[in-house]
């Protein structure tokens, strides 16, 4: 968090959507994420913490999936707007938005709705996945995969509009970290586009310490606001299996929480969110308790 508001108050906000995705499961993330106490951390760790429930999302079942390419897109356009307006809510009454997941579709309406009264924001993708698919490039049509594209003005105009502006934020003020899984489309779009990925060889290659200092130095380069959006598959599925997409190879459980606790003690933070959590492919919880573990980071937990 901004080093200024160290003991801002935090309001929480479920998106219990599993619309984006596959695999059923994820629209209970949020649950599983309260039931390994994460307002109880919060409120431990000194702040002021406000929990305002979920968004109601449609169910699949009692919708059809519409086109083949962009599934459930009318559906996952409603919640973003409706997400992007709380948000908007939120950061107006200058409070911390944390979001949980939930499928990795629901960052559109996040990052809409943070980037509304920032004048430029940063952002960081922690995500094994570059998300930078559309339309025509991605291999499933699941909106899942198409959010930092979006954000960036990229995509169906019904997903790029959304907020009432575009784009949400710039390619040189955005780092995706631990990425190993992109398809073709996305490669491209980094190409063309100069975005900076830290993908797993360059963590094993630099350290996780030197990719956190490098983007920090990225996403607080002209903004007046840095973003985290952290999908639970960049981490190591050993440690976080329970994911829709896991990809062998990961983050660490210790090198995440140093990238969080980097991020803490800059004081960069403006907002956060938290997804992918699907506690049926979990372990007795414990994909939701290390997103807790590193929320707590994120806040200022220390071990010492």
């Amino acid at each position: 968090m901004e080093k200024d508001k160290q003991r801002q108050g935090i309001t929480i906000v479920g998106v219990p959507m599993d619309l984006g995705a596959d695999r059923r499961g994820v629209d209970m993330g949020p649950s599983a994420i309260r039931y390994a106490s994460v307002q109880e951390k919060l409120s431990m760790l000194g702040f002021d913490v406000k929990d305002i429930g979920n968004l109601q999302v449609p169910t699949p079942e009692t919708y059809d999936a519409g086109e083949n390419q962009l599934k459930y897109l009318s559906e996952i356009t409603s919640v973003s707007e409706e997400l992007t307006q709380i948000l908007d809510d939120i950061v107006s009454d200058g409070r911390f938005p944390l979001v949980l997941g939930g499928d990795h579709s629901i960052a559109i309406g996040t990052v809409a709705g943070v980037a509304k009264r920032r004048q430029r924001l940063g952002l960081i993708w922690f995500d094994a996945h570059g998300d930078l698919n559309t339309a025509d490039t991605s291999p499933t049509g699941n909106i899942h995969g198409m959010p930092l594209a979006v954000s960036l003005g990229i995509g169906h105009p019904d997903l790029v509009n959304i907020g009432g502006f575009a784009p949400k934020v710039h390619p040189e003020n955005i780092v995706v970290i631990g990425a190993r899984s992109l398809d073709e489309g996305e490669r491209q779009l980094i190409r063309d586009k100069g975005i900076r990925v830290f993908t797993m060889h360059d963590i094993d290659r630099m350290g996780m310490g030197r990719v956190i200092e490098e983007s920090i130095a990225i996403v607080t380069d002209g903004t007046d606001g840095v973003h985290l959006s952290l999908d639970l598959d960049g981490m190591d599925p050993k440690d976080a299996p329970g994911v829709g997409t896991p990809v062998p190879g990961g983050i660490s459980y210790r090198e995440s929480h140093l990238a969080m606790e980097m991020l803490s003690n800059a004081g960069i933070l403006t907002s956060a969110e938290f997804v992918e959590v699907n506690p049926i492919l979990d372990r007795k919880n414990c994909t939701a308790e290390a997103a807790v573990a590193l929320i707590g980071s994120v806040f200022g937990e220390k071990i010492l």
